[in-house]
């Protein structure tokens, strides 16, 4: 990390500076963040912003060959295909650790995804950020490539919204106003004039969706699908008017296959200099030590169901073990001191847009979870502060 920017940013910091961040957060759309905002952004040097930057595209470039299309075609549950999938996915997400390797910070990956993430609200917290700390300064960013504000959002309305009228593209949900991250579902709208669409009031018609604004149906063309399969798995208590496995004459953005293909399932299959050793619960091997690996459902979000000890007793109690993975440990640094003396660790989410029409994945923005606890939620973070969500800046790239 940036000792010079670190050090300038403690000794100006102040709660009414953060206190001015939060209400920048918190009043600039019509819900709030209802997950913890971090006092501070993470400084990155170029060395470390050029290193993470390269791991993350090494491990994407891994998704795209055929021996990842084999492993993948096994990774969607029985039942939950979806018709008529995309070449790629729009959306992949590369989490990565800020461990200690041998005495330096290195990025290796804890989990990826194609699924869509806060690109809405980052975009937001970025300029809070710049308002509410002027130390910070104005030529660095969280986006890569040297990518302008305008460019950002430009390439993210090609993905979501596409060629349609905006009003034709539902960003969709369960309980959208009950989601954690709702800030993000506002942000997206106030950014695009998408509107926000509970699953449940969708109506069907032949193959065609429709949903209900100012008293009118609207067909949807496009689904901006934030949709958790794994939390519609256990709403046993939703009756839908349509299923994602029928025949739908819709794009989904991204389509929901994509969620299982790059997934947890992928990590038993990548391997490069920044990922750790992971299998297959039904696969580990007896030369391992179990106490080296954490174990952890296959689908499942924010870090349910991951189990920090486990024991060989408990992996031959699973019903179905090739439900769950074991991954090798890895040491987070506690780099990111507080004016309180205490040190934050920190993952590093990069965050990649990929619309239909373009070649390849293209890097955009980046998100950071904060963390004093032994996991990165906010139940391993109670009374504490500087940690929660935040963003990682760096000099701009010319």
């Amino acid at each position: 990390m940036d000792p010079q920017l670190r050090a300038a940013f403690n000794a100006d910091f102040t709660p009414d500076k953060y206190a001015a961040l939060l209400r920048c957060v918190n009043q600039s759309t019509r819900w709030p963040a209802d997950f913890r905002v971090a006092e501070t952004p993470l400084f990155l040097t170029r060395e470390f912003r050029d290193e993470a930057v390269r791991a993350a595209t090494e491990i994407i470039a891994q998704t795209r060959t055929p021996a990842f299309a084999a492993h993948a075609a096994s990774a969607i549950p029985a039942g939950w295909e979806v018709p008529n999938e995309s070449a790629h996915p729009d959306f992949l997400i590369v989490d990565l650790g800020i461990c200690d390797v041998g005495g330096r910070l290195s990025p290796r990956l804890i989990e990826l995804q194609a699924f869509p993430s806060l690109f809405g609200f980052q975009f937001l917290l970025l300029g809070c950020m710049r308002k509410a700390y002027p130390v910070i300064p104005p030529d660095w960013t969280s986006a890569f490539g040297g990518l302008h504000d305008q460019e950002y959002i430009e390439l993210l309305r090609r993905t979501i919204v596409a060629d349609s009228n905006p009003e034709n593209v539902v960003l969709l949900e369960i309980d959208p106003e009950h989601q954690k991250t709702r800030i993000d579902f506002a942000c997206t709208a106030s950014l695009f004039g998408t509107p926000i669409v509970s699953l449940a009031t969708v109506k069907k018609r032949g193959r065609s969706l429709f949903y209900e604004r100012a008293g009118r149906e609207v067909r949807i063309e496009r689904i901006y699908n934030r949709v958790i399969f794994d939390e519609l798995e256990r709403r046993g208590d939703l009756h839908l008017p349509f299923r994602f496995q029928d025949e739908l004459d819709v794009t989904w953005v991204t389509h929901p296959n994509w969620y299982y293909r790059i997934s947890k399932h992928s990590l038993p299959f990548l391997k490069t200099e920044h990922t750790s050793l992971a299998f297959f619960a039904d696969e580990f091997p007896a030369s391992e030590s179990i106490a080296d690996y954490v174990l952890k459902p296959l689908y499942s979000f924010a870090g349910l169901g991951v189990e920090m000890e486990p024991t060989r007793e408990k992996l031959a109690a699973l019903p179905n073990p090739h439900q769950w993975i074991l991954q090798r440990k890895v040491e987070y640094g506690a780099f990111l001191p507080a004016p309180d003396g205490a040190r934050s660790k920190a993952e590093l989410r990069m965050m990649f847009v990929w619309p239909q029409s373009d070649k390849n994945p293209t890097l955009v923005n980046n998100l950071v979870r904060m963390s004093q606890g032994k996991m990165m939620g906010v139940n391993f973070n109670k009374e504490k502060t500087w940690v929660g969500s935040s963003i990682a800046l760096h000099e701009r790239e010319t």
